[in-house]
């Protein structure tokens, strides 16, 4: 289960970063900065070439990194020692980040995929070993279910979420979703063998019927991501049970 006394408090999307103060998203400066605020962080898991789970968001390196490729393109150790576009910091591993959280926040990982049937079982073994050692409130979710029910067996304690949102009208993977299967996930339909302990739902699809049935009628926690106007708070005051936020301070 996930432990709403620690878990729902705002959660800052990828750390506190700033770009215009220097900070990018999803380094040690923005995770330190959400620490020292007492907001919870998200950040987003991709594999390096072993599977090592790496903290990045993107498929490719070159939004934000001097570097060619993709993340499992590189070895792990090529990898810790990318540095961010302007920026002496690096490239860190899960292991590197969890030391560096150690435990003062609660974390919401999102372990990203690209939908390839099965998933990268070195990737998700990795992710569920550290998460499972790991001493703190954490708990994983991804958009894909297939990931979730996978870590469910490989990390049965770990609380874990699925992240959706409406994907008609998004441009949400369109080279790998079918228009039934992106139904589906938008509506929840394939979140069962998962049995998550928890959701969170794109704030500019909110209220659904299905996340007022999960969060109503069910009583499953509501995140909701990404918050970044007065629109988006007020929507989420109403409709989430806490918020992943960006570009401002709840």
């Amino acid at each position: 289960m996930l432990d709403r006394a620690a878990f729902l408090r705002p959660v800052a999307h990828r750390g506190l970063h700033d770009a215009s103060r220097g900070i990018i998203e999803n380094t040690a400066p923005a995770f330190t900065a959400a620490i020292d605020k007492g907001y919870g962080i998200e950040c987003d898991l991709r594999p390096a070439a072993d599977g090592t789970p790496m903290v990045f968001h993107d498929l490719e390196l070159a939004r934000l990194v001097d570097a060619p490729g993709r993340t499992v393109d590189h070895a792990a150790a090529a990898l810790a020692r990318l540095t961010y576009r302007g920026q002496a910091e690096r490239i860190i591993s899960f292991a590197d980040f969890l030391s560096l959280v150690a435990g003062r926040v609660p974390l919401l990982v999102e372990v990203k995929s690209e939908w390839a049937p099965p998933p990268d079982a070195a990737f998700l073994k990795a992710i569920a070993s550290a998460a499972t050692a790991y001493k703190g409130p954490l708990a994983l979710m991804s958009f894909d279910p297939a990931v979730m029910a996978a870590l469910k067996a490989l990390a049965p304690g770990v609380p874990r979420g699925i992240v959706a949102g409406l994907y008609e009208g998004w441009g949400w993977w369109p080279d790998k979703l079918d228009t039934e299967r992106a139904f589906r996930l938008s509506h929840l339909l394939e979140s069962g063998p998962a049995e998550p302990h928890f959701f969170s739902y794109h704030v500019r699809a909110l209220p659904t019927p299905v996340t007022r049935f999960v969060r109503e009628a069910l009583n499953i926690p509501l995140f909701t991501w990404t918050v970044r106007t007065a629109q988006d708070r007020a929507v989420a005051a109403r409709w989430a049970d806490a918020i992943t936020f960006e570009g401002f301070e709840p």
